[in-house]
């Protein structure tokens, strides 16, 4: 049976991790193959109960009768039609494995495995319909309408379909951008960490880029539009998802790659144990009950279970560790991978700016903490994130925080308050700071320069006009950001590569600091995507590690995506293979290795597996096997594989999972 990613459900219509609970059961349960396959496993738990109780047969054998038939029709179908396309597949030989099981009286083993795969067919059915509603979630970051002005100036409310290139659109403060466009006038600060990643709220002003779908700040604008909505930036990000999600090469199980011969082999071997001493005279009987014997210890039971168990072990111990990996199929690949590439804000860095240094210029006569007094001050009332990070720096160093009177706030300037009688303005260097041969401002633009050469941002601080200092702002690495890179570079002999929509010297900065020495910034999504396939055009098995919305097409386009989860955005969370629950960066090498020590397990087992299988068949052909020995023989074998796998369950194999220590 063919192995599908699992993906966390998404409705469109509802927030994801709100009131969507009700609907997701509702539309879960909607689909016919999740209806049979529970209701196949409930009459088998009720037959088994009946049974283990002692009842007599006509108590418990309709129920398993009724679980053959609630759960093998479908893959029993499913398996007809592979046949008529002249494919034998694991489905068809399940069901008749189960239905020669319950002939030579093995009925309890025969719906067992009935319902583990009517379960796993509803599961793949699932996952396949989640993919499609989490992409569709992706569109309610555009606004359904936007305010269209003529050439008279007159407003109209129109549909974002109905806007063409040309039209011009006004945004107002606090709405999301309608269209892809170019500001024809206003000044505003828009958030558009959706569609580049960037921290930070960039300035917006004439003849700058806005996308759809971004949130503008306290200013209003207005843009021409300069693309359709059909092919605005967060359009183009819905298609890349859906085609990377969609030709995305399809990968199975280690023994999935060998189940069609297998099962033709099988069938075949079958065949001919009860045809051929039927053809010599011998008994009808016989010859079924050694062909039944035969399909039952070759069916592939226990290499089935050879693969799962140190898989979903491994799973479930990720999953103790703050990793969700989606399904058994993720959790092999994951010790596939051979390159890394992470995005840096939100991934290996925290994704909130903080305040990294509070420079007094000589002769303002204030100190550090007095200059951040002011500022934070200041700063208090406004929404913007470097006000945040400016007052929290205040209330980290316990400092008190005077009242701001005459607040203002200019977009793309700065803001401007009266504390304790001085006039202070708190923004960017380049609009608060007069020409450079100022001797009051020449200080500080150097200061401010050689901040934002490190990588930060600065923020001048000028008090009655003057300017009193400069503060540095900026991201700042995960505490385990160093560590897990330096593993990372370890398992896959290659440095991780930075794949950014930031700027350069914020990027090379981070990178320096985390020891990473291939950037690339700068990147749109499709940018994003271009590097990945790149890395993988070189032969290479890509895990990608980001969290945000612009990050999704190339989750969905790597070998493996991985996402941060409490920084991500729902999209990035659907599209991703695994999530990273407490964003800790440390478990992403840490688990990569654990799929690796799973998938020697796997090797292990399905080497005692056809070990078991050879002997048995074996015993059968050349002699005369006993049925229950056989039975026995091939229970024995799934016991002792499924033993095998659960050794992945104990705490040590997770702290025994990081190769490089």
């Amino acid at each position: 049976m063919t192995s599908t990613l699992t993906q966390p459900y998404a409705d469109p219509a509802t927030p994801p991790r709100d009131g969507g609970t009700l609907r997701h059961r509702t539309r879960v349960l909607a689909l016919s193959e999740v209806r049979w396959a529970m209701a196949a496993t409930v009459l088998f738990l009720l037959a088994l109960a009946a049974q283990l109780a002692g009842a007599p047969g006509w108590a418990w054998g309709p129920l398993y009768a009724l679980s053959y038939a609630t759960g093998g029709w479908e893959p029993g179908w499913e398996g007809l039609m592979a046949l008529k396309g002249k494919t034998l597949d694991v489905d068809l030989l399940m069901v008749v494995a189960a239905l020669g099981a319950a002939a030579i009286g093995q009925v309890m083993d025969g719906a067992l495995l009935i319902v583990i795969f009517a379960t796993s067919g509803a599961l793949e059915v699932l996952a396949t319909a989640r993919t499609a509603d989490s992409v569709r979630g992706l569109l309610g970051l555009a606004p359904a309408t936007a305010t269209r002005v003529d050439a008279d100036g007159r407003e109209e409310t129109v549909a974002i379909e109905e806007l063409g290139a040309g039209d011009i659109v006004l945004v107002r403060p606090g709405e999301r951008v309608g269209a892809d466009g170019r500001v024809l006038d206003g000044a505003s600060d828009v958030d558009q960490a959706t569609i580049t990643g960037e921290p930070l709220p960039v300035a917006k002003e004439k003849d700058d880029e806005v996308f759809a779908g971004t949130l503008n700040g306290t200013g209003a604008l207005r843009v021409r539009v300069e693309r359709d909505a059909s092919d605005t930036v967060i359009a183009r990000i819905v298609r890349m998802v859906k085609e990377a999600s969609e030709t995305k090469a399809p990968t199975q199980l280690f023994i999935e790659k060998v189940e069609h011969r297998y099962s033709l082999g099988m069938v075949a071997a079958t065949l001919a144990v009860f045809l051929v001493p039927l053809a010599f005279g011998a008994n009808l009987t016989d010859s079924l009950l050694r062909a039944m014997t035969f399909m039952i210890v070759a069916s592939p039971c226990a290499v089935v279970l050879a693969t799962m168990p140190p898989l979903l072990c491994a799973i479930a111990n990720a999953g103790r560790h703050g990793v969700l990996v989606k399904s058994a199929v993720v959790m092999e690949r994951l010790g596939q991978v051979d390159a890394v590439a992470l995005d840096k804000t939100g991934t290996l860095t925290e994704g909130t700016p903080r305040v990294t240094d509070v420079r007094p210029l000589p002769g303002s006569g204030l100190d550090e903490g007095e200059l951040l007094v002011l500022a934070a001050a200041a700063e208090h009332p406004s929404e913007h994130p470097l006000a945040r990070a400016v007052a929290d720096a205040a209330r980290e160093r316990g400092l008190a925080l005077p009242v701001a009177e005459d607040f203002t706030s200019t977009p793309g300037v700065g803001v401007t308050a009266t504390v304790d009688g001085r006039v202070v303005a708190v923004g960017a260097p380049a609009r608060l700071l007069v020409a450079a041969t100022d001797t009051g401002s020449a200080p500080a633009a150097v200061l401010a320069a050689g901040l934002e050469d490190g990588g930060r941002t600065a923020v001048v601080v000028s008090v009655d006009g003057m300017p009193a200092g400069v503060l540095g702002i900026a991201d700042r690495l995960r505490p385990d950001a160093v560590a897990a890179v330096a593993a990372l570079t370890s398992l896959t002999r290659a440095a991780p590569v930075l794949l950014t929509g930031d700027n350069q010297r914020a990027a090379a900065r981070f990178a320096a600091e985390a020891g990473i020495e291939d950037v690339r910034a700068g990147l749109l999504p499709q940018h994003k995507v271009c590097a990945v396939r790149e890395l993988e055009a070189a032969g290479r098995k890509v895990l990608l590690v980001g969290d945000g919305v612009n990050d999704a097409p190339a989750l969905a386009a790597a070998h493996t995506g991985v996402a941060m989860g409490r920084a991500g955005s729902d999209l990035a969370l659907e599209t991703a293979d695994a999530v990273i629950v407490r964003d800790e960066l440390a478990t992403v090498p840490a688990v990569i290795s654990l799929s690796r020590r799973a998938r020697r397990l796997v090797v292990q087992n399905l080497v005692i597996a056809g070990a078991f299988i050879a002997g048995l068949v074996a015993w059968d052909l050349a002699g005369t096997l006993p049925l229950p020995l056989g039975v026995a023989g091939h229970e024995g074998s799934t016991v002792i594989v499924g033993l095998n796998g659960l050794r992945l369950l104990r705490e040590a194999a997770w702290r025994q999972a990081p190769e490089w220590v």
